[in-house]
């Protein structure tokens, strides 16, 4: 099962991650300047991610595949990482649409 990790960036924003069961990095978030809206975040990715009309399948100048997860008010969610093909940019959005939904949420910002 996946698992969102919530982090801190350098420059001291909040960010989370949605892993796959191995671990591999599916998408990243933003920067959030508050923990409550990196939490809200994700609960944004779990709430969207069913319904593939939210996802973008975006190319990049070098010419790898990505995709965008987007919210109903069309703010971005969470970006991908880059794929070599588009089947593997297809593949990513199943494993975001398998994960997100039950993944457990770890807070990596508290000691």
């Amino acid at each position: 099962m996946g698992k969102f990790e919530i982090s801190t960036r350098t420059d001291g924003h909040f960010m989370f991650n949605l892993k796959a069961s191995n671990g591999e990095i599916i998408m990243t978030s933003q920067g959030y300047t508050v923990k409550s809206s990196c939490q809200n975040g994700i609960e944004s990715v779990k709430s969207n991610c069913s319904k593939k009309t939210m996802f973008t399948k975006e190319v990049a100048k070098d010419g790898s595949f990505y995709f965008n997860l987007t919210a109903l008010n069309t703010q971005v969610i969470g970006t991908s990482q880059m794929y070599t093909s588009t089947q593997g940019r297809d593949n990513g959005i199943d494993s975001v649409r398998k994960n997100a939904p039950k993944a457990e949420v770890v807070d990596l910002t508290v000691n």
